[in-house]
């Protein structure tokens, strides 16, 4: 009301007050016009070491602003990672779970980090409206993080960062997702107590149908933080509630012997009957301790309580008319999970030598209950896909109406470094060891759940890395890292012999080196790496005609050069871009059969550009292209089958201006402008499937801050 007097009042002024007011308005569209540019941070969170400018670290980080998620409006973690040049975003088998491909390994929903905590995010689907950032480090991480629970994590991590009350915030959001999904958010945020103290609430709810025919999605979220700012204590609380439901989920396409041609860009190929419902509660809490100006103690602790039930379909091609075979599976599930940190962090200096000592302790326990029902298989078509009855039951492990543990997991490390900095910190060179020790005790589907089978296995897994700053702007980096991550589960899957098959843990080298440079505004990052491990697909099973077994056979070797810029390169056009190229290849494999054959699923070539330009000659005005390519990708382990190359063009634009003296942002864009139609994806933990991309999608909304 009081902005609403005041316009008023300066309609009856002479014409000073009302260039004063004019120029008042501008500098509050352009205020906001800038608080909503979308940037990359050349920072982040790197694991034991803390927040770090990328400059400091021998590894390969950014992260992706809150601003980047309000305008793109993106429904998945992944949506926010096409931004990224250097990972692309599958699908699991059979459900609506996100797994992201970087550097040539997956890395699964299970272990994407929460503020530096493994096993508290949301397993499957991740809703980004809920976070500060979107942090990623390339490059294995397991000393800096921590063994991966979910036996994952290879080529790179994902740190979420929650929200906070940086500022006073009062915004409310509209959104449409073409073809009727509808959505509205809020988010508030207060700083009191002289700014001590903070709190920030934000949820959303969207529902309908989106651009793939019939699919529908429904999300529910809502998150609180609290936090302290004391001279010498800081604390947070966290605490995040995610319900997602996805109906008739388009899924992946299993091949048998050739590459079907691509359905129509909408084209939906599922049941009915498919559904997928998750529900995630989860918080964590945090606490620092200046115990004097260069001595800090942590502590921090989560927990997450998910739920997990729906019926998964598959196709399977057989024809090149498109007749398939359709399957069903019944999951339900249920995790328990609690992970904790604790640590100590000194910086002391002597005779011009520099040292930050980190030294602590870490654990995760996981508990997860499910069961499963391979129902009974029926013909469908691709092209032309009828709708039939849900299937009888068929193969069932375990009890579904009350599943009981099939996997308890406890995952405990102990970590020390010591980043020495020379010549006034222009060198440093970070050693450290991680000692990692996991437990993993699995249950019989068949049989009540009695025991199994159990391995304890530890291992120190060191890190060096050096960091040189001839100059400033200019750092170059290098890095040995090894990585120690629970071993693969065997998926469920009617195809394979043995699901649920746990496997000892594997070991994985990196080696990296790069350089890091930034001129005015404008920021660069340059990485060559190799990367090896052994690798875990499904192979033809001698004993069981007609079926594949999971299980480490032989070793994956990934090297490759990755290149990102970001930053504005002139007044008002901002960049974000990159490619990368990669050599993924099998050794040692069993009988050689694989021996330098391309991995599935791993495009040589990945590129991104992601540009903004604020109009100079229409206030408020930004415009909007991005550009994603993807180069070919072999489909199945011996390369006889490959999917074609892709290229996709998005454009959109948004408008700042002011309602009541109040900045009103409105979007509108359009994914995939000429609704191509192409595979996107071949990456698959085993077998040969193949993921449709996404068809030509309409995105508006309109925030107001009040």
């Amino acid at each position: 009301m009081t902005n609403r007097f005041l316009l008023l009042a300066c309609a009856a002024l002479p014409t000073p007050a009302l260039a004063q007011e004019a120029a008042t308005s501008e500098d509050v569209v352009v205020t906001a016009q800038r608080n909503n540019q979308t940037d990359v941070r050349r920072a982040g969170q790197v694991g034991i070491l803390g927040d770090k400018p990328a400059e400091d670290v021998p590894f390969s980080i950014r992260s992706y602003s809150d601003a980047l998620i309000y305008n793109q409006q993106p429904q998945s973690l992944g949506q926010v990672l096409e931004n990224d040049p250097t990972i692309r975003t599958s699908y699991g088998f059979g459900n609506a779970s996100e797994q992201f491909v970087i550097r040539g390994f997956t890395l699964f929903g299970d272990d994407v980090g929460l503020d530096g905590l493994y096993g508290i995010t949301p397993r499957q689907l991740v809703a980004p409206e809920l976070y500060d950032s979107v942090q990623v480090l390339n490059g294995a991480t397991a000393f800096l993080n921590g063994a991966a629970p979910g036996g994952s994590g290879i080529g790179g991590s994902i740190n979420l960062v929650p929200k906070r009350a940086r500022r006073d915030l009062t915004r409310a959001t509209a959104s449409y997702l073409s073809d009727g999904h509808v959505g509205a958010s809020f988010d508030v945020a207060r700083r009191f107590g002289g700014g001590t103290w903070g709190v920030r609430v934000n949820g959303a709810h969207r529902r309908g149908e989106v651009a793939i025919e019939d699919e529908n999605r429904r999300a529910t979220l809502l998150g609180f933080g609290l936090d302290y700012r004391g001279s010498a204590v800081r604390l947070s609380f966290d605490l995040g509630y995610q319900k997602i439901r996805v109906e008739q989920l388009r899924p992946k396409v299993a091949v048998t012997g050739f590459i079907p041609r691509v359905p129509r860009a909408d084209a939906n190929y599922a049941q009915p009957w498919t559904y997928t419902e998750l529900e995630d509660l989860f918080g964590l809490a945090r606490a620092e301790w200046d115990v004097a100006d260069n001595v800090l103690l942590y502590a921090q602790a989560g927990a997450r309580d998910g739920s997990e039930d729906g019926v998964y379909g598959g196709i399977t091609v057989t024809g090149i008319d498109g007749s398939a075979t359709g399957s069903g599976t019944l999951v339900p599930r249920t995790d328990n999970n609690e992970a904790g940190q604790a640590g100590i962090r000194a910086k002391l200096a002597l005779a011009g030598i520099t040292h930050e000592i980190n030294a602590g302790i870490s654990h995760i326990r996981q508990v997860n209950r499910n069961a499963f029902d391979f129902l009974a298989g029926y013909a469908t078509n691709l092209y032309n896909t009828p709708d039939v009855p849900l299937p009888a039951s068929g193969f069932v492990g375990g009890d579904l109406d009350d599943p009981f543990p099939i996997g308890r997991a406890r995952l405990t490390s102990l970590f020390v470094s010591d980043t020495i900095g020379l010549a006034g910190d222009r060198v440093l060179l970070t050693g450290g060891l991680r000692h990692q020790q996991i437990k993993v005790t699995s249950y019989d589907y068949y049989n009540g759940g009695l025991f199994d089978n159990r391995y304890n296995k530890s291992a120190v897994t060191p890190v060096v890395g050096l960091v040189l700053k001839p100059r400033a702007g200019l750092s170059l980096f290098a890095n040995r890292i090894e990585g120690l991550q629970q071993g693969p589960i065997a998926p469920i899957d009617p195809l394979l012999s043995n699901p649920g098959e746990v496997f000892a843990p594997i070991k994985s080298v990196q080696y990296e080196a790069g350089a890091k440079a930034s001129f005015g505004r404008l920021n660069g990052s340059l990485a060559a790496f190799r990367i090896t491990r052994p690798s875990g697909f499904a192979i033809a099973d001698p004993n069981a005609p007609g079926q594949l077994r999971f299980g480490l056979f032989g070793d994956q070797r990934n090297q490759g050069i990755e290149l990102t810029l970001d930053g504005e390169i002139a007044r008002g056009l901002r960049l974000i871009a990159g490619g990368s190229w990669i050599d993924a290849e099998f050794r040692n494999t069993a009988g050689g059969l694989q021996d330098g054959k391309d991995v599935p699923g791993v495009p040589h070539l990945l590129a991104n550009a992601n540009v903004e330009w604020d109009v100079p000659t229409a206030r408020g005005l930004t415009l909007t292209a991005r550009v994603i390519a993807t180069g070919e990708q072999p489909v199945d382990p011996d390369n006889k089958l490959e999917i074609d190359g892709w290229t996709r063009f998005d454009l959109g634009a948004r408008y700042v201006t002011l309602v009541g003296g109040r900045p009103l942002t409105l979007r509108a864009g359009v994914d995939n402008v000429a609704n191509k139609r192409y595979w996107a994806s071949a990456f698959e933990t085993f077998g040969t499937s193949l993921l449709q991309g996404q068809p030509r999608t309409f995105r508006a909304s309109a925030s107001m801050d009040f």
